[in-house]
């Protein structure tokens, strides 16, 4: 991976208002790398190498949050953030549209 490639991602990432989430292949789309999901999951796993970035308000495409980010859903939540019964993010009342 080179920075370029990863900044375009983490740029995409910075964006992301709080109290809202995107999922990874959302995030691989609106960086022009439609269908690199993983890959943005693996530039969100060393994102503090490049900087402080909101990775926390990335989930996977069912609202799942990253295994061993144990973090994470307390720092949603004090963003706003509800969760469902089964431990997913609301998708539906928090996903961001990427405007």
């Amino acid at each position: 991976m080179d920075s370029d490639l990863i900044y375009q991602i983490l740029s995409v990432v910075e964006e992301i208002p709080p109290g809202l989430i995107a999922t990874y292949g959302q995030i691989a789309d609106l960086a022009g790398l439609t269908g690199r999901a993983r890959l943005v999951g693996k530039v969100l796993s060393v994102s503090s190498f490049y900087g402080d970035y909101p990775c926390h308000r990335v989930v996977n495409h069912q609202g799942r949050t990253a295994p061993g980010f144990l973090q994470q859903r307390a720092l949603l939540e004090e963003e706003g953030v509800t969760f469902l019964k089964n431990g997913r993010v609301d998708l539906k009342k928090h996903r961001w549209n990427g405007n």
